[in-house]
């Protein structure tokens, strides 16, 4: 997982009208909180925070710059994770985020996806019951992504979380009984047809009002 740098802002004014100020003008609201530190409220560049996540995903660890910091007693530069975002639910768009502080060669934990990588078996449908493996890694070399190959897995073949390959130094979270992928058998074209229902089939007509029904 790649470092990337930005440079954030020192909040000072808080509440929700000073949020949509701080949203207006581009910015995020955010808090970085962890190691029995002190919350830091900060302001995130907006378009450059979104970039980050979209091209590498909620587990880049941020290199924070803080403007202002070095004429107080806080810190100038800090390593961080992105623990929550908050998006606007008809908006689309981030309202807030919560970061970790982070230290280099200390572990995290943390939820990486899993990719399918192959074709099963012939006559064989994928059935993906997990999509992330959640493990405890080194803050500083986070995968991007768990790799399963399904290639040539038989009717009947299931993963287990357990069976996914980990890099050394990282340890499992997950349930290792979880069911990560299973390998079914395709229905046939006359189960399908069968399963279509017929005109008419499985409704049932209103019957006529009687006349006590009315009264």
């Amino acid at each position: 997982m790649s470092e990337v740098r930005l440079t954030v802002e020192q909040r000072t004014e808080f509440g929700k009208g000073a949020a949509r100020r701080t949203r207006r003008s581009g910015k995020i609201p955010a808090v970085l909180y962890g190691h029995g530190a002190d919350p830091r409220h900060l302001a995130l560049p907006a378009v450059e925070f979104a970039r980050v996540i979209r091209d590498n995903g909620n587990n880049a660890v941020l290199t924070l710059d803080v403007a202002g910091a070095k004429a107080s007693a806080e810190k100038a530069t800090e390593l961080a994770l992105t623990k929550t975002i908050t998006v606007h639910p008809l908006k689309n768009y981030i309202e807030h985020v919560d970061l970790l502080v982070v230290h280099r060669g200390e572990k995290v934990t943390v939820d990486i996806p899993l990719v399918l990588v192959g074709d099963p078996g012939p006559g064989g449908l994928v059935n993906q019951d997990l999509d992330t493996l959640q493990v405890e890694v080194d803050a500083m070399h986070i995968p991007d992504q768990f790799e399963v190959s399904i290639e040539g897995a038989e009717i009947g073949s299931q993963i287990l979380a357990s069976q996914v390959p980990l890099p050394a130094g990282s340890t499992l979270a997950t349930d290792p009984e979880h069911l990560v992928v299973s390998i079914y058998e395709a229905p046939s074209e006359a189960a399908l047809e069968a399963d279509v229902d017929t005109e008419g089939a499985g409704v049932v007509e209103d019957q006529p009002e009687t006349s006590e029904e009315n009264e």
